[in-house]
């Protein structure tokens, strides 16, 4: 089973809330669901710690998607809960703070992980906010049982692409129409969300193709000449 696994949590101390602040009038987290149902997969599941659940459990079924709770700063352990409990076997791993997902681009990372037999995939040169990492179930109990250290186990994947000797690693440079690692799409800060509600506000017009990189990146530098 392929899965998308969605990683969340309320609290965030650079923007506290920003999961439930509004983006073209619903929850950012909600963009971020949208985002990642437009990637082929056979379960989309978001998974939170407890605390987060009673905000998130209403926004995740309105989205499709199933809600998990796990270790709050352990989020390794907490995906690797989630593999067990719905028997997945390669997972998308996506983060709360990304509306504007490349999701061409993750279809395409996806298919290459797979193909290739890769335990680990991820494109370089994409903006930041734009990717996902394809890993298998496999490469993250391994993980799960090699690393004790807190960075690991809140990040989820560093002991796997650190260890190029133990995993099969894919990380190629993203294709041209993808690249623009200048251009910052996530949201961390309130600078970002104020630019994440004007960008969004222009790619809602823009139907499904508001999900295509090529075209995130389009609007994104026609705004950033309109301010030069």
């Amino acid at each position: 089973m392929l899965a998308v696994i969605l990683q969340a949590r309320i609290d965030s101390s650079r923007l506290p809330g920003k999961s439930l602040l509004p983006l073209g009038e619903k929850p950012l987290i909600l963009r971020v669901m949208e985002a990642l149902n437009r990637v082929p997969s056979d379960l989309q599941v978001l998974a939170c710690p407890e605390d987060s659940a009673a905000a998130f459990r209403p926004l995740a079924g309105n989205a499709g998607f199933s809600l998990f709770t796990g270790p709050k700063d352990d989020v390794l352990a907490r995906f690797c809960l989630a593999l067990r409990q719905f028997g997945i076997r390669h997972v998308i791993r996506a983060t709360g703070d990304n509306p504007f997902v490349f999701t061409d681009a993750a279809a395409a990372i996806t298919a290459e992980a797979i193909a290739l037999g890769a335990d680990y995939a991820g494109y370089s040169g994409l903006p930041p906010g734009a990717g996902v990492e394809v890993i298998t179930a496999e490469a993250l109990f391994r993980a799960e049982a090699g690393t004790t250290s807190p960075y690991d186990r809140e990040h989820v994947c560093p002991f796997i692409y650190t260890h190029p000797e133990q995993f099969l690693l894919h990380r190629p440079l993203a294709p041209l129409r993808w690249q623009s690692p200048d251009l910052r799409i996530t949201v961390d800060t309130q600078e970002d969300f104020e630019r994440a509600q004007a960008l969004y506000t222009v790619l809602a017009r823009l139907g499904e193709e508001r999900y295509h990189g090529d075209e995130i990146i389009r609007i994104c530098k026609q705004a950033v000449n309109s301010e030069q």
